[in-house]
């Protein structure tokens, strides 16, 4: 809750600075429009700012400082969005399947939080084959008698599996600790999951 309260205290002053490298970058942008090495430096720049500033967010959601807003919604298009995002992005040696249920469903949800929930499921999932690629399985459904749900013991199930390699006990029970990663330095911020857990939760 500290480191919470925290990140969020900072995040907002630091999505300002962002904007103010984003802005200028896209002035510059505009001027270069010849290709060579100074426009793809400047892409390089606008890249990382974009990155700085999806961490932001991911930070502001984890802190709880995001404004949401929860309405009644099919889930299908907002998967199916993430989906098409999921396939434009992710490598070829990746070969993603989908199930979904065909039952009509809704559900009182933020879609820009249950858009993020599933790009960091798989893009976890995606860094646990590494580059030898593998199997990406998506299924969404709806399952009755479940331990959680509506007054009809109805809930909405979102599974991602991976064929990557696994981890251990250890590491199993610390997944969702806000900025614990395996991965290397500069390779992930250990948020992903935290953000996951806190979404979830919250709805």
């Amino acid at each position: 809750e500290a480191i919470g309260t925290l990140a969020g205290g900072i995040a907002h002053d630091f999505n300002n600075i962002l904007s103010i490298i984003l802005g200028y970058a896209n002035l510059l942008e505009e001027e270069i429009t010849a290709e060579g090495e100074t426009r793809e430096n400047l892409e390089m720049v606008m890249r990382a700012a974009r990155r700085g500033r999806d961490l932001v967010q991911q930070i502001l959601t984890f802190s709880r400082r995001s404004e949401n807003e929860r309405r009644p919604l099919d889930p299908k298009p907002v998967f199916e969005e993430a989906l098409k995002l999921l396939r434009s992005t992710l490598p070829s040696t990746i070969d993603i399947r989908t199930t979904v249920d065909a039952a009509p469903m809704q559900l009182l949800g933020d879609p820009s939080q249950l858009h993020q929930v599933l790009m960091n499921l798989c893009t976890n999932a995606a860094h646990a084959m590494g580059e030898a690629g593998g199997v990406l399985d998506i299924a969404i459904e709806r399952v009755r008698g479940a331990p959680v749900g509506d007054a009809r013991g109805e809930a909405l199930k979102l599974s991602v599996a991976d064929t990557g390699g696994g981890m251990d006990a250890d590491t199993a029970a610390r997944i969702f600790e806000p900025f614990f990663t395996t991965k290397e330095r500069g390779q992930g911020t250990g948020l992903g999951l935290a953000v996951v857990h806190g979404i979830v939760t919250e709805h």
